[in-house]
């Protein structure tokens, strides 16, 4: 329960396994072996995931995906409030695709375990070729049951229901252009916040003490992405991304992306990428409060606070050939590293002794690092 946030940071890279389908063409045949790991602020997190996508018919395809997460913890918000841990998340999901014409038709399930949380997703997507195969319009639903647990009390027991509503636009510009256009609504209710974490807040001038968090029950966000992807002369592609997001918790983001992808030859590819975001803290953010009980609800969670990171990722990939395969189409292996810098513009370090308030800001790196080796049948 602790990890969600960062988690998120491994997931965005393993969501390249399953491989969002185009309009009108199943996904291929393949077999997907990924290894993650995740270093910084404290926390150690890596494991494996496998994925194997099977088509039927020409009309249907089938994926399954199996995901590990194995997590070490002395981060800073253990260090100041609890002691370090280790726990493993197992993920498992089952999907299909049907295609019916210029349309596919998606539904996956997921199963999310760990010892203190337990997520059911379901997604359903639908997609649709227009004007020539020229623009594709994509809807998508998503629902999730939580189950939230505190470990070491057995009678807590709290439940999270969340949706997400999609829609998206692709639009081929020209031939060398592409314009992608997707809106997110996103409602959460139930239990949202940490069972562990506290907030802080003054006792004296000199001194502070600790109480639960305590955050509102429901929250809806949205965010829009505009994407645009550009061939250039060199036979290379240059993707730009720009997000903006907002919620009823009065926090406000946004982020840009370039990435730039190469190949060399016939078989080698080489990707660079570049992504700053910024936030907006949540409107009951505090890093201390003046008094117990200062307001209603209370939060100290860094990821709700004002805050900036910038991401810098080189990627490699390699295919093999059939050679004497007899029943491989073809192989590859990418590795991927990025480097995340997170600066707390008002999350300050605990671990810093002196007048509360007046702690150093909290900052930290982190290295994420993917290899996959992908069989495609």
């Amino acid at each position: 329960m602790q990890l969600m946030a960062w988690r998120a940071v491994i997931v965005v890279g393993a969501l390249w396994l399953a491989g969002a389908a185009s309009a009108a063409v199943l996904p291929e045949d393949r077999l997907d072996v990924m290894r993650h790991d995740y270093d910084g602020g404290g926390m150690e997190i890596k494991g494996p995931s496998v994925l194997v996508r099977k088509s039927f018919a020409d009309k249907v395809s089938v994926h399954a995906n199996y995901y590990v997460d194995q997590v070490s913890s002395a981060s800073i918000d253990v260090i100041t409030s609890a002691s370090p841990y280790s726990e493993e998340r197992r993920e498992k999901s089952l999907g299909f695709d049907y295609l019916y014409g210029k349309s596919i038709y998606s539904i996956t399930y997921g199963n999310s375990q760990e010892n203190d949380y337990e997520a059911n997703t379901l997604n359903v997507d639908v997609s649709q070729d227009f004007f020539g195969d020229l623009t594709t319009f994509s809807l998508g639903y998503s629902r999730g049951w939580d189950q939230v647990r505190r470990t070491g009390d057995p009678t807590f027991n709290e439940d999270t229901d969340r949706q997400s509503f999609r829609l998206g636009v692709t639009q081929v510009l020209t031939r060398d252009l592409l314009l992608s256009v997707a809106h997110e609504l996103i409602t959460d209710e139930g239990y949202l916040n940490n069972p562990y974490r506290s907030v802080r807040y003054l006792t004296s001038s000199s001194s502070y003490s600790y109480q639960a968090e305590r955050y509102p029950r429901t929250r809806t966000s949205e965010a829009t992405t505009l994407r645009l992807s550009y061939f250039l002369p060199w036979r290379a592609g240059l993707h730009g991304e720009y997000r903006f997001f907002n919620d009823s918790w009065g926090v406000e983001a946004n982020s840009w992306q370039l990435k730039l992808v190469q190949p060399i030859g016939q078989r080698w590819t080489v990707e660079t990428r570049y992504r700053a975001y910024q936030q907006g803290q949540a409107d009951f953010y505090a890093d201390l409060f003046p008094y117990k009980d200062a307001q209603n609800f209370l939060a100290r969670d860094k990821e709700l606070s004002d805050f900036d990171s910038t991401v810098m990722g080189v990627g490699l990939g390699f295919q093999f050939g059939r050679h004497r395969w007899t029943h491989v189409e073809r192989a590859g292996l990418h590795l991927w590293v990025d480097r995340f810098s997170f600066d707390y513009n008002n999350f300050r370090d605990l671990r810093v002794q002196t007048t509360p308030g007046t702690e150093p800001l909290y900052g930290f790196d982190a290295t994420v690092t993917r290899l996959l080796f992908t069989v495609w049948y």
